[in-house]
């Protein structure tokens, strides 16, 4: 009994101690994060700047999105349209304001969808091993066997259009991935100390998930995010482009630069617009996630 209550007692403190220290090493990483990594600072800058463009739209400009002036169409930009206007008239800019509605929605709302999904089973496959982790690792591997853009147009074309068959095409997509970082972390993460001391004094399964385990795979997410978000966006781009993604008269990044293509020559402000929007907003979200990969990993650390 003395030796069950002591190490009972062990497992309380570290898992004080481990709670503690995260929490302080968290800020400690954020802090120089913004003292050593400027660009990392710049990019987050950059996607908060979009978010609330995004946001405030109606109060950045004074048209609407699907608003036709056919008197106007294929104008250069100018005064009254900073952007131009495209083949019906419609502001560009206006459509590039929306445009990031749309795009970032679909590029946040589905990784967190994936995300949420490959966690679980990593978590589980990880965890419980066996025949268990066999399973899902493997269609984890049939899953990334094909390529993201070939799979998801199979399913676009299967669902339908549509934004709720885009989160779920691309919450699809993206699981496996996230799975297979989250399995491999939670190998890691089962064989320390204070998780062998907890099974050892029967804590259950569950509550060593929940209190060990996942807590500890939140800084890994927390960069997979930032990672798989302009994955998102581009693939999204790609189906808009192909006729998959968003349906007019709805704006988005990709299907603005789909519906300018054909006007490269006469009317190029059509497609430049969007295509360098989704170029600053990937490279924002890529150069964030390595600064947060950079503070989180101890491999990388100074």
């Amino acid at each position: 009994m003395n030796r069950k209550k002591k190490i009972d007692q062990i497992v309380r403190t570290a898992g004080l101690e481990s709670q503690i220290g995260e929490a302080q090493t968290f800020g400690t990483m954020m802090r120089r994060m913004v003292r050593e990594n400027k660009l990392a600072v710049i990019s987050f800058g950059v996607i908060i700047l979009f978010v609330l463009a995004a946001v405030f739209a109606p109060l950045l400009t004074p048209y609407t999105y699907d608003e036709m002036d056919l008197a106007n169409r294929l104008a250069p930009p100018s005064a009254a349209h900073l952007l131009g206007t495209d083949e019906g008239g419609r502001d560009v800019f206006t459509r590039l304001l929306y445009g990031a509605r749309v795009s970032l929605l679909i590029g946040i709302v589905p990784t967190l969808l994936s995300m949420a999904i490959g966690a679980a089973l990593g978590i589980l496959a990880g965890f419980a091993g066996g025949k268990t982790d066999t399973v899902i690792m493997r269609i984890a591997d049939v899953m990334l066997a094909f390529p993201s853009i070939l799979l998801a147009m199979v399913l676009m074309y299967m669902l339908g259009d549509g934004l709720i068959n885009i989160f779920l095409t691309l919450s699809i997509v993206n699981w496996a991935s996230v799975a297979r970082v989250v399995r491999a972390e939670t190998l890691r993460l089962k064989e320390l100390e204070y998780v062998e001391a907890a099974r050892v004094t029967g804590v259950s399964r569950s509550k060593i998930l929940l209190r060990h385990i996942l807590p500890n795979c939140i800084p890994t997410l927390i960069v997979l995010f930032t990672l798989n978000v302009p994955s998102s966006i581009l693939t999204e781009s790609g189906l808009s482009f192909l006729g998959l993604g968003v349906q007019p008269p709805a704006a988005s990044w990709g299907l603005m630069v789909n519906q300018g293509r054909q006007y490269l020559y006469t009317a190029p402000w059509l497609s430049f617009a969007p295509c360098v929007a989704i170029m600053l907003t990937v490279l924002a979200f890529n150069f964030l996630g390595d600064g947060l990969r950079d503070v989180m990993d101890p491999h990388l650390q100074k």
